[in-house]
C-alpha cells in the first residue's frame, strides 16, 4: 500500500514516528502507538494536551498552524497543542511523558519560548475533554485533551515550520474568533479551541476564575466538524437542494384556489426556515444509492406536513410567534389555522400520488411510512400535551415522547429516501437509526436553545417552555434533582412570569447542572447518529450527512 506520508514535508513526516500515549475512556494508558497510526484512518484514542497561555493583560496567545502540518494545516488554534510522548531512557521500559513536560519541550519547539522560563511558570490543569474530528478521509484527531492554563510573559520566536502566524487577543476578542464573527468569518478555528473556550471559558467568567477552577470529570464532546460557522454553511453546500424542493412545495400549495386558505397554508413559508427535511431525503438517497426528482416531491410532501404539525402545535400551546412570524392561528384565526393544517396533510399525500417520479410499488410503501409518521407525531404531541396535566413524568417518558413527536419525522425523511434511492434492507434500516438518533439530538438541542437563546435568534418567544411548563428533559431533572431552584420553581408554568423571573429561572437551571445534563445526553445522541454513518462507504454525499449531524450540536453552545 501507498504510504500515505509520501511527498509531505520531511519534518513533520519524520515526527509521525513518535510513539504517543494510548488510552481507555477513562484516561489509563494502555500502550503505545505511533503519532501516524492515531492520525490515520479511523485513529486510536491517545492523550494530548492544550496550553493557553496568558500575559498580565489577560490577553490569550493564538497560533495559526503552519500549512506544512500534516493534519488541521493552516487553521487557528489556542497556544499550544500536542502530545506527551512515551519515552525511555535506554536503561528500562518506557514510561509516559507527564503533561506538563510535554507542554514545555513543544512551547520551545513551536514559538521558541525557552524552557528554563517556563519551567518557573505555574501551569493549572483545569480539565479534560474527549472528541474526535476528521480532517479529511486520511487523516483524524481522537483525543482525551488535557487543558493547561498558565500566566507568563516571554519572547515568540516562531518555527516556521510549525507556526505561520501568532497573535495576543482579548477574551472578547477570542470569543469573537471560536463563533467566527467579525474579522474571523472567514476563517478556519479548530474545533478543540472552541470546544475548550466554551467549556472552560464561557461568557462573563474571567480568567482568573477559569485558571482556579479544576474538574477531573473527563467532558464528553464527541465528534466535532472542522467549520461548522452555522446554517449557512451546511445550506451554501446544499443550496441547489433547497430550491429545487422548494419549487415542489409551492407548485403543490398552488393547488389550493381558495385564497385565504392559501395564504394561511402559505404563511410559514413565507418566513424562510432551513427546509431540513425537504433536503434529507434526496441526501440520504445521494449517500446510499441514487437521488432523482422524486426525493425531492417526497423531501417537499414531509416538509409540508411537518409545518402543518407546527400550525396545530402552535394552536394547542397558544405560542405567538413562529419563525419571526405571527402564528397561524393569530395572523388569521383559530378555526382557519386548523382548516390550513387539515389541508396541508391531505395535499402531502394527494402530491405523492399525483408524482410520475415515485414507483407504484415503492409509493404503497411510502404512504405506509408516512402515514405511521403521521401517527407517532400525533401520539408523541398528545403525550406532551398531556405531561404539563401530571404530576411526575420522567426521563423514559419524555424521551419516549419526543421519539414519536420530533424523531419520528427525521426517522421517516432518512427511511423513505433510502427506499426511493433502491438502497437494500440493511442500509435502510442504518438510515432510519441515524435518522432517529439526530431527531433525538435535534429536539433536546431545540430544548438547550429555548433557554440559551433570545427570541429574535429562536423566531419564537425565548424561555417559553419554562413559563408554559413544559416537561422538557431539562425541566425533568431540575424537578427531581432535589436542590431548591426558588427561581424556576416560580417561573415554570406560571403565564404571567416576567423576562427577569425568566432569565433568574435560567441561571437556576445553569448553575443547577441541568442545561448541561441535556446538552450531554444530545451528545450521547449525537454520536450515536455518526456510530451509524460509520457503517456507510465513504463519500462526499456522506459528509455532508456528517456536517448536517454536528450542525445540531453547532446551533447553541
Amino acid at each position: 500500500m501507498e504510504d500515505v506520508l509520501e511527498g509531505l514535508d520531511s519534518d513533520q513526516r519524520s515526527m509521525m514516528s513518535e510513539l504517543c500515549i494510548l488510552v481507555d475512556d477513562d484516561d489509563n494508558p494502555i500502550g503505545g502507538a505511533s503519532k501516524k497510526d492515531c492520525h490515520h484512518s479511523e485513529g486510536a484514542l491517545h492523550r494530548a494536551f492544550s496550553v493557553l497561555l496568558f500575559d498580565a493583560d489577560d490577553r490569550l496567545l493564538v497560533q495559526k498552524r503552519a500549512s506544512t502540518k500534516i493534519t488541521f494545516p493552516s487553521i487557528w488554534a489556542n497556544t499550544c497543542c500536542s502530545h506527551p510522548l512515551m519515552i525511555s531512557d535506554g536503561s528500562g521500559p518506557e514510561s509516559e511523558e507527564p503533561i506538563r513536560s510535554a507542554a514545555v519541550r513543544k512551547m520551545e519547539q513551536e514559538l521558541g519560548i525557552s524552557s528554563e522560563i517556563s519551567e518557573k511558570w505555574n501551569f493549572k490543569q483545569v480539565g479534560r475533554f474527549k472528541y474526535s474530528s476528521r480532517w479529511d478521509f486520511e487523516w483524524i484527531e481522537r483525543e482525551i485533551d488535557h487543558v493547561l492554563m498558565v500566566r507568563g510573559d516571554a519572547d515568540i520566536n516562531l518555527n516556521l515550520n510549525e507556526v505561520e502566524a501568532f497573535e495576543w487577543l482579548s477574551l472578547d476578542e477570542i470569543r469573537n474568533m471560536v463563533m467566527q464573527r467579525g474579522r474571523w468569518s472567514e476563517e478556519i478555528v479548530a474545533p478543540w479551541f472552541k470546544a475548550i473556550v466554551n467549556a472552560y471559558l464561557p461568557e462573563g467568567v474571567s480568567v482568573d476564575e477559569a485558571m482556579n477552577s479544576e474538574s477531573n470529570e473527563i467532558l464528553q464532546f464527541g465528534r466535532m466538524s472542522l467549520n461548522p460557522s452555522g446554517s449557512k454553511q451546511i445550506l451554501s453546500q446544499i443550496s441547489e437542494h433547497r430550491e429545487h424542493a422548494e419549487k415542489h412545495i409551492m407548485k403543490g400549495l398552488s393547488k389550493i384556489r381558495q385564497p385565504r386558505l392559501h395564504a394561511a397554508m402559505s404563511h410559514l413559508f413565507t418566513g424562510g426556515g432551513k427546509r431540513l427535511r425537504a433536503m434529507l431525503p434526496v441526501l440520504v438517497g445521494e449517500a446510499v444509492g441514487k437521488g432523482h426528482e422524486g426525493h425531492y416531491v417526497l423531501g417537499a410532501c414531509i416538509e409540508i406536513i411537518h409545518n402543518f404539525t407546527l400550525v396545530h402545535d402552535d394552536i394547542m400551546d397558544q405560542d405567538p410567534v413562529r419563525r419571526g412570524l405571527k402564528a397561524v392561528h393569530v395572523e388569521f384565526d383559530d378555526s382557519t389555522a386548523i382548516n390550513a393544517g387539515d389541508a396541508m396533510l391531505a395535499l402531502s399525500f394527494e402530491m405523492l400520488a399525483d408524482s410520475n417520479h415515485i414507483d407504484d410499488d415503492q409509493l404503497r410503501l411510502l404512504v405506509k411510512n408516512i402515514g405511521e409518521m403521521v401517527r407517532r407525531v400525533a401520539e408523541g404531541q398528545q403525550e406532551d400535551f398531556e405531561f404539563e396535566s401530571r404530576d411526575v413524568v420522567s426521563e423514559g417518558d419524555y424521551l419516549a415522547m419526543i421519539e414519536g413527536k420530533t424523531s419520528a419525522m427525521f426517522q421517516m425523511c432518512a427511511k423513505t429516501g433510502a427506499i426511493i434511492s433502491g438502497a437494500g434492507e440493511e442500509m435502510v434500516a442504518i438510515m432510519s437509526e441515524w435518522g432517529l438518533m439526530l431527531g433525538l439530538c435535534f429536539q433536546i438541542m431545540d430544548d438547550v436553545i429555548d433557554l440559551r437563546s433570545d427570541t429574535e435568534t429562536l423566531g419564537k418567544t425565548s424561555g417559553s417552555d419554562i413559563s408554559s411548563g413544559k416537561r422538557t428533559l431539562i425541566a425533568i431533572h431540575a424537578l427531581s434533582s432535589g436542590t431548591e431552584m426558588a427561581n424556576f420553581k416560580a417561573a415554570f408554568g406560571n403565564e404571567d412570569a416576567s423576562e427577569d423571573m425568566i432569565s433568574k429561572a435560567i441561571m437556576d437551571l445553569e448553575e443547577s447542572g441541568s442545561l448541561e445534563y441535556a446538552w450531554k445526553k444530545a451528545l450521547d445522541y449525537h454520536e450515536a447518529a455518526h456510530q451509524a454513518l460509520d457503517k456507510i462507504n465513504p463519500s462526499p454525499s456522506l459528509e455532508i450527512l456528517r456536517t448536517i449531524t454536528d450542525f445540531q450540536l453547532t446551533r447553541v453552545r
